[in-house]
């Protein structure tokens, strides 16, 4: 038995996109872009020295990113085709867009970031406003009402707005009583904070005395803006739950209760915690509903249902409008003071990411 000789496969050598290959380079749109970009710093520059006023950075930026474009669609519907050419319009669109919203983010948080850390202390953390004019003191007794009134707000708003969403995806989909409810979430949603927070103190100045303030009335009217939020949220996670796991376990006679506990929550936790981290974080920084409701306080408060309580955001308001003197004091408070609720609204944000992936179906739980 022979066995023919067979030639050995040799690989074709791979070669490099060109102009001439019906695609163009990965380095092409790189080398557009800055091209564009120093064209028309060049003729800003010029511009700017012929009229002798300053240069405008933004304006260069914007003329470059334009031009980019232009350049980048003509060029590639040459080469590669019209489908392309649409394909890479849309490509820098999308970027410009996101570049463009990034700008106000990254802006506030550097502005914050640099005026915040001056005032940031052992005694801001350690100490009150209590007797404290001038000079001093700190941002203890916010920071501690904030983390209450927030906490309660969710204890509150959690429970209700998941169990809102189960019934109008498990029980009550399709009903009128479903459609009733959806309908008002949705207005909800769309209510000013100062809304509810007026709401909250005209109910509680019926059954007590005009004026009154406490935290409990903050954490009230954070829950009323928190609700629809969760309830959209957790609405939306749960209907992503694919209706073939339901049906199996039904098919194994699983109680209906008992899927959702076992089947329905765990697949969608992740996708609820994190609506429910956005409900917090949206509601963490309000301060006019906190203003009418919890009042301010420069003292440690600890108790929800007694007296006014100070929390971060009203602390931030009445440190930059009430400025003493010195002024600079007062200032470098309200700013450090914001730069605390911003971290902590991150810290929720990671934590939130933190529960999500380790109850995420993925696990193998």
């Amino acid at each position: 038995m022979t066995t023919a000789n067979v030639a050995p496969r040799t690989l074709a050598p791979t070669r490099t996109a060109s102009l001439t290959s019906g695609r163009l380079p990965q380095w092409t749109p790189w080398a557009l872009l800055g091209t564009a970009v120093a064209i028309s710093f060049a003729v800003f520059v010029l511009v700017a020295a012929s009229a002798d006023a300053p240069l405008n950075i933004v304006g260069a930026v914007v003329v470059g990113v334009a031009l980019y474009l232009v350049l980048i669609t003509t060029i590639s519907a040459l080469v590669e085709g019209r489908r392309k050419a649409i394909d890479r319009l849309v490509t820098g669109l999308v970027v410009a867009a996101f570049a463009l919203a990034m700008v106000p983010l990254v802006s506030v948080s550097i502005t914050v970031l640099q005026n915040g850390i001056a005032g940031l202390s052992a005694e801001f953390f350690n100490n009150s406003m209590r007797n404290v004019v001038g000079e001093g003191g700190g941002a203890l007794h916010a920071i501690t009402g904030t983390v209450l009134v927030t906490l309660a707000a969710a204890a509150i708003s959690i429970p209700i707005g998941l169990f809102t969403a189960l019934y109008l995806v498990e029980y009550g989909a399709g009903g009128r009583l479903a459609r009733g409810i959806t309908f008002f979430v949705d207005v909800m949603t769309g209510i000013p904070s100062i809304v509810a927070g007026l709401f909250i103190y005209a109910v509680f100045s019926l059954f007590f005395a005009p004026g009154i303030r406490m935290g409990l009335m903050g954490a009230l009217s954070l829950a009323v803006l928190m609700i629809p939020v969760v309830v959209r949220s957790s609405e939306e996670m749960l209907r992503l739950v694919p209706n073939d796991l339901r049906e199996a376990a039904y098919a194994l006679g699983v109680p209906k209760w008992l899927t959702i506990v076992k089947v329905v929550l765990p697949t969608s936790i992740a996708g609820i915690t994190t609506g429910v981290m956005l409900a917090i974080a949206r509601v963490i920084g309000e301060t006019a509903p906190l203003l009418i409701t919890a009042g301010f306080t420069a003292s440690m408060h600890y108790n929800l249902s007694d007296g006014r309580m100070m929390t971060l955001p009203v602390f931030v308001y009445t440190q930059y409008m009430n400025q003493g003197i010195p002024a600079s004091a007062y200032v470098d408070r309200a700013w450090a003071a914001a730069l605390v609720l911003i971290l902590i609204v991150m810290a929720l944000n990671l934590i939130a990411r933190a529960v999500a992936h380790y109850f995420a179906p993925a696990k193998g739980r």
